[in-house]
């Protein structure tokens, strides 16, 4: 079976998907999701489906990493094209609240 081949911009598209469904995993802690609180660093989506999340946790040693990928990985389930995915905790940048949408700070009351 040979994989499909996506251009750039369905790619793009896929992309877009994937951060919309992960805008439904909510930290518990803060009450706001995931993208808005600027803890996605980067999505790589290959042709054949297999999808790598990079993200971060706002402090080291966050107990919720479980839970937040335990929840990324139903979410994602969502989004057809993606056959495999792999979340990835990445430290470097280290997060800082400038990461977050303005939503999020205003939620948050933070200015």
């Amino acid at each position: 079976m040979s994989e499909k081949k996506y251009t750039e911009q369905e790619v793009e598209k896929i992309k877009d998907h994937i951060l919309e469904v992960l805008e439904m995993v909510i930290d518990p802690e803060l009450g706001i999701d995931i993208v808005n609180l600027g803890l996605v660093y980067e999505i790589r989506f290959e042709d054949s489906g297999y999808t790598e999340i990079d993200m971060t946790l706002t402090t080291m040693g966050c107990p919720l990493a479980d839970l937040l990928t335990d929840q990324i990985y139903d979410v994602i389930r969502e989004v057809k094209e993606v056959t495999k995915v792999e979340v990835k905790l990445v430290w470097t940048p280290a997060w800082t609240v400038e990461r977050m949408s303005r939503y999020a700070r205003i939620a948050l009351g933070i200015r």
